[in-house]
């Protein structure tokens, strides 16, 4: 059986073409996702093996994207763990009981993800069996300290203050919720890759927050440890993150993931030649005219400089207002333009 496209490149092996999958591509911009969530709640859907592999491979029927990634929400193990929360429209997750002390902490359990998570689990099996040897089942979960910081911040937060102040007044604190979260999170990739995931995404979406040494201190050695835990190739993603790249690659991660805010090649010599890269169109791009798109996609491409190791992706998650034609377009574009140039 033929790896994955995506899997030889995370390797930085030689490809026939650059691969292409796009953060948030399950539902976000679908109107065939947006179908089922007139009869479906978010987690009716993630929690329901049939639905979420219906979401899961949506985007790579419609647009040929390279990987399918699982449909689930980054919060999703923290449930496991006796966490109540709602995903509020238009807000993200909302923690009904926010940690802010040893005894929160203590209330929360490493949950057996097996048993607990096995929807999830589930799903990721019925994808890797439905969806073609050439293209990849990627699994995810939430970065140790984004997740964190939604547990004590009690929802989303601009700059994380609550956070911040819990990791340098109670750094004991900090340090048991984290340890926690890191023992979870390892066991729930390891089980993704065992059910036939190709590789895993960290999503540490804001840690781009934090200053190198706090995050040295206070995050790189559990991410690490999370990323080290599947027998499959990694990618460590965050955003805001130029000033963090050289530490996030020593925490691990066979790619790094590049936001729009750094052009790919300096990104990639921050990382260092040993790592590939994935990234990095703004999602903003595909709100403009097809002129404009083709154009940034191209920079892209050509930043590249078609060094194995590069996976196209765009610097963050799909904007709801992206035409799913355009999206269908760029797959296309970056297929083609890379083939030529590796032929």
């Amino acid at each position: 059986m033929p790896e994955p496209l995506l899997v030889r490149a995370l390797r930085r092996e030689p490809v026939q073409r650059t691969p292409v999958w796009f953060m948030r591509q399950a539902g976000r911009s679908l109107p065939e996702y947006r179908a089922l969530r007139e009869r479906h709640s978010f987690f009716e859907i993630a929690n329901t093996p049939e639905l979420c592999v219906e979401v899961t491979l949506q985007p790579v029927r419609r647009h040929g994207v390279d990987a399918a990634v699982l449909f689930a929400d980054i919060m999703t193990p923290v449930v496991g763990m006796g966490v109540e929360l709602e995903l509020v429209e238009g807000v993200g997750p909302v923690i009904e009981r926010p940690v802010a002390s040893m005894a929160d902490v203590a209330r929360l359990r490493v949950p057996d993800t097996q048993a607990v998570l096995s929807y999830v689990i589930e799903a990721v099996g019925i994808i890797r069996g439905e969806l073609e040897p050439g293209r990849a089942v990627i699994g995810f979960c939430g970065g140790p300290f984004t997740v964190a910081g939604y547990l004590v911040e009690g929802r989303p937060s601009r700059d994380f203050v609550r956070t911040k102040e819990l990791m340098y007044r109670e750094p004991a604190v900090w340090h048991a919720l984290m340890e926690k979260l890191a023992e979870t999170f390892a066991g729930y990739v390891r089980e993704q890759a065992d059910a036939g995931a190709d590789a895993i995404q960290l999503f540490d979406s804001w840690v781009g927050v934090l200053s190198v040494a706090d995050y040295e201190e206070f995050v790189a050695p559990y991410s690490a440890r999370v990323l080290a835990a599947p027998d499959v190739p990694t990618i460590h993603f965050g955003t805001g993150t130029a000033h963090l790249l050289a530490s996030m690659a020593a925490a691990g991660g066979d790619a790094i993931g590049l936001d729009w805010r750094v052009p790919l090649d300096q990104g990639w010599l921050a990382v260092g030649p040993e790592r590939a890269v994935q990234g990095n169109l703004d999602p903003a791009a595909l709100l403009g005219p097809w002129e404009r798109i083709e154009a940034a996609a191209l920079d892209v491409v050509a930043r590249a400089c078609g060094r194995p190791g590069h996976v196209f992706n765009l610097g963050h998650g799909v904007l709801p207002g992206s035409d799913p034609a355009d999206l269908t377009r760029l797959v296309e574009l970056v297929h083609e333009r890379t083939a030529k140039a590796m032929t």
